[in-house]
Order: C-alpha cells, then structure tokens, then sequence
C-alpha cells in the first residue's frame, strides 16, 4: 500500500506535491470514487484516474538536464501556447520539470517522471543549493558586498547566501557579472535580491544545481543524467 500522491508521482502525472493539490481539488478517482483525502493509501489492484485518465505506475524512470533557452516556460503545459521545457526533450514518456525558472532566465533545469526525486530536489529542508550567473546594473560597493555576506531580507525572510562573487565589472557600461550560491526556493529570489540592492538584474543564468552542472551544453541542448549522477541526487536527502 502506498500513499495515493505518491503513486500519481511515480507514474510521471506531476510532482508530489502538485498531486497532493490534485487530490484535494477532487480531480483523482480511486475505484471510481472520487478522493479528497492526502491519507489515502492505495494497492496496485486499485484502478486509479487522474483527470478522468487511468494512470500507470509501472512506467521507467527517467531524468534529464536540459539548458534551459530564454523565453520559454519552465511547465509542462501553457495555456498561451508558448514553448515550454517539454518541447525540447525527445520522450515518449510524460516528464515535468523539477522547479522553475523564469520565462527570461535560462540555464539548468532538470526534468523527470520521478516524484520522490522531484520532491527531494524542491523540499527546503533539503536545503539544496543553486548557483546563478547574474548580469546587474551597476556596481557592487562595500555595502552591497556585506549586505550580501550577511544575508538579505527579502518579504521579511532572510536569504541566506552560501557563497558570492563579482566575476567581471564593465566600468564603461555600468554593469557586473555576480556569481551567487543560494538555498533558496522562493519565485524571483535572486531578482529580488538584487532589486533590493539597487542593482536590477539584466540577464540571469542558472549554472548548477547541488553538484550538476551546465557543461557543454549548448541552449535548447539536454543529456539523459547518469545511474551515479540519480543515486547522488538521492543522497542528498
């Protein structure tokens, strides 16, 4: 018997978290009952729907690393039509993305069928870190860099940074190139970190995620993530 959630992650409908919202939105049938319940438990003889569609859990489990093109969303479907992460990735196996970024940021996303992964990965207790390259106008004084060494707060949080630092500093246009390591998981956050500081954000690249990097990989590019690369992953917890 497995928790009703879960088997609708590990058939690849979505995250954990996003069938717990499923669940209590009346949108999953168990045995032709509709089930309102994040308790519930189910069997692999029970006959589950999701949207009205039986699901499967006994489908293959996979991971991918894509390099994530600016203006495209990071979902598996959009009601405007736009691209999404989906369109880039060769499967015939129904995968969401684990996260998000911005319509306008680019750089690594993973994408999967596998929801205990998926929450591991988003949970913030799991405290994983993420690194972004960020192009911001202006340059960073001695105030900015303690202000960012201390921790800033955003919305009456603060956002601890794990590590920062000025990559390059263009003094005839006014910009620099920040490398910053957060745990955070908040929408915008590194955005609002740097609106905070007075410097908006120009471009912004997300470059690794706890030990996975970029590479190579070329925008719109993706890889298939390694047995090692998933079982590291799930170390993380």
């Amino acid at each position: 018997m497995e928790r009703l959630q879960k088997v609708i992650a590990d058939a690849g409908i979505t995250s954990r978290r996003k069938a717990e919202d499923l669940i209590l939105k009346g949108k999953v049938r168990v045995n032709g009952q509709v089930i309102k319940e994040l308790g519930t438990k189910v069997s692999g003889n029970d006959v589950v729907e999701v949207n009205g569609a039986i699901i499967h859990s006994d489908v293959t489990k996979k991971y991918y690393l894509l390099n994530k093109p600016r203006g495209v969303i990071s979902s598996a479907h959009d009601d405007k039509n736009r691209p999404t992460v989906i369109d880039y990735i060769d499967t015939d196996v129904r995968i969401y993305p684990v996260g998000r970024l911005d319509y306008d940021t680019t750089g690594l996303i993973l994408l999967t069928n596998d929801g205990d992964l998926a929450h591991l990965l988003t949970h913030p207790a799991n405290k994983i870190p993420k690194t972004y390259i960020a192009k911001i106008e202006g340059l960073l004084n001695k105030d900015d860099i303690d202000r960012l060494r201390n921790g800033i707060f955003i919305e009456g949080r603060k956002v601890l940074i794990e590590n920062f630092k000025i990559k390059d500093k263009d003094f005839d246009h006014q910009t620099s190139l920040v490398e910053l390591t957060i745990i955070e998981g908040r929408n915008h956050i590194v955005k609002k970190i740097f609106e905070t500081l007075k410097h908006p954000v120009i471009r912004l690249s997300r470059i690794r995620l706890a030990f996975l990097e970029i590479g190579k990989l070329k925008s719109g590019e993706y890889r298939e993530l390694s047995i090692k690369e998933v079982k590291k992953l799930y170390s993380l917890k």
